[in-house]
This record gives C-alpha cells, sequence and structure tokens, in this order.
C-alpha cells in the first residue's frame, strides 16, 4: 500500500532512531512511503501561541500538497498529526477558512501507530512475528496530543486507547494496564522548564514501576526523548535509580520481525536497552 507521508522536523534531527526503525519496518509490512513534496515545518510546538494566521498556513501548505497526491497522509509525529488535524478542521469549515484555500479534503490524515494498527496489518505482523517478545512487561504511553482534544484529532477512545496494547500483544510482549497512557509528559518545555518535565516525568516513572513495567513503548519522539533523555538527572534530582528503557514501537516490531539493523536504533537511546532485551534472551 502507497501513502503520503509527512516525516516532520524532528525526524530529520532528534528522533533519527525512529525515523530509521520506520523505514525499516514498513516495506516489511508492504507500506510505502511516499514524502509530501517539498513539505515544510508544521508550526510544532510554539506557532499557535505566537502567530495563529502562520500556525494555520504552515500545516495547511502541507496539507495541501498531500491533497494534489491524491493518497491518504501518514505523521509519525503526535504533534504533526495534531497540527494536520487543526489545519484541516479549518479548512473544512463551511464558514469559510481565514486562508480563503479551496481544500477538497477527499484524503485522511493518519497517526502512523493507528495507521499500522489496522486489523489487516496486525494479522500481516502475527505471521510475520519471528522472535515473540516474550516476558517484556512495558506499559503503553500514547502521551497527549495524538488523541486530544477528540473535537481536532476525531479520536473516539482519547481517554483510554488501546491499539498499543493490541500491537504489543501480537508481539507477544505482555502490555500491562495503568491509568496514565494519555498524561502529559511536558512535551515542548524540556529547555524553558525543565523542572516541570522532571516532576511530570519523574511521577510517570513512578506509575509505571506500580504497574510492574520494565520498560515504556511510545509513538511520539517528544514523549520518547522527555522520558529517555531525562532518565538519569531525574534518578540524581529524586534519589532513585531508574531504569526504565523507552521504546518506539517501530522498535519493537523490528525486533520481533528480525529486522538486522534494530541494535543500530536502540544504540541512539540514551538508557541502554540492551541489558533489558539480554536478559530476556531478545538479543
Amino acid at each position: 500500500m502507497k501513502v503520503s507521508y509527512y516525516p516532520g522536523c524532528s525526524l530529520e534531527n532528534t528522533a533519527v532512531d525512529y525515523a530509521a526503525s520506520i523505514a525499516g519496518i514498513t516495506p516489511l509490512l508492504d507500506v510505502e512511503l511516499e514524502e509530501i513534496r517539498d513539505w515544510n515545518c508544521c508550526g510544532a510546538t510554539a506557532a499557535h501561541s505566537i502567530n495563529q494566521e502562520l500556525a494555520l498556513a504552515l500545516p495547511a501548505r502541507n496539507l495541501m500538497n498531500a491533497e494534489k497526491m491524491g493518497r491518504d497522509v501518514v505523521a509519525p509525529c503526535a504533534l504533526c498529526f495534531n497540527r494536520l488535524k487543526v489545519a484541516e478542521k479549518a479548512l473544512k469549515n463551511p464558514e469559510g477558512n481565514p486562508l480563503g484555500l479551496s481544500y477538497p479534503g477527499t484524503i485522511k490524515i493518519w497517526d502512523l501507530l493507528d495507521y499500522l494498527t489496522q486489523e489487516d496489518y496486525l494479522q500481516i505482523l502475527a505471521q510475520k512475528v519471528a522472535r515473540p517478545l516474550t516476558g517484556l512487561r512495558a506499559v503503553s504511553y500514547y502521551g497527549c496530543l495524538v488523541a486530544r482534544p477528540p473535537a481536532m484529532t476525531d479520536k473516539t477512545d482519547h481517554e483510554n486507547p488501546q491499539n498499543m496494547e493490541r500491537l504489543l500483544e501480537v508481539l507477544g510482549a505482555t502490555p500491562l494496564d495503568w491509568s496514565f497512557k494519555t498524561d502529559c509528559c511536558g512535551a515542548g518545555l524540556s529547555l524553558s522548564r525543565p523542572d516541570i518535565i522532571d516532576t511530570l516525568t519523574q511521577r510517570l516513572y513512578e506509575r509505571a514501576l506500580a504497574a510492574g513495567a520494565e520498560c515504556f513503548v511510545v509513538s511520539c519522539q517528544m514523549c520518547q526523548a522527555n522520558l529517555d533523555l531525562t532518565q538519569e538527572r531525574i534518578s540524581k534530582r529524586f534519589g532513585q535509580s531508574y531504569y526504565l528503557p523507552v521504546f518506539y514501537f517501530t522498535e519493537l516490531i523490528g525486533l520481533a520481525l528480525g529486522h538486522p539493523r534494530v541494535k543500530e536504533w536502540l544504540a541512539k537511546h540514551l538508557v541502554n536497552p540492551l541489558p533489558l532485551l539480554q536478559k530476556k534472551g531478545l538479543v
């Protein structure tokens, strides 16, 4: 299946491991990603608080270019997905949109996790699992922006999404139930207010451990960064020794399907997941 692809800025910089894992696993599922031609930054995270017109024009331009390609568009970034959905709602406004653009709206905007956990793809995955992730106890962490606000994202399960749990079960892992899968990690405050990041993220560590988790699984690079990059700092600040690797769901797909470059992707994480995977006999 061929779909349009909006990677967003961070997959070319801080989330190159996410980008590499996406590029690695999608061909195994017969998914062909074609980047939107001449795409630009969507404006996340700050544009909407600085210039409302620009904050709408940036994702709208990407959406208009995707529309010309004539295929549904997939976004791996929760923030990019959210901004594309905001633009879609504005451009489809029956009272007229502020940009004065004519938008037919014939394509669908997909979050990558939602796209790859459609039933057809889960069935393909089930048949291709070469190394079941047996014994890996994980909590799914969706974060805020891929699901909320539901009036923009059109998510009906915004309070309790389940598709990552279904994916983990197909891969052979043990998804654990917890009530904090859509709590905020602080998102883009990592530079301006690291104290807030530390407080919110340490709370997630504690809640994950209380649920019996050994790791997080995420679909958002901002969530991955806040949970992974700050773990050593937060351990020192709160006098705890946290060890909770943070996997992208695409990395676990690659691991279960036996992709040869999984260790290269995981080597870019600050919290080294290899000791956990070696303990489970998965690498």
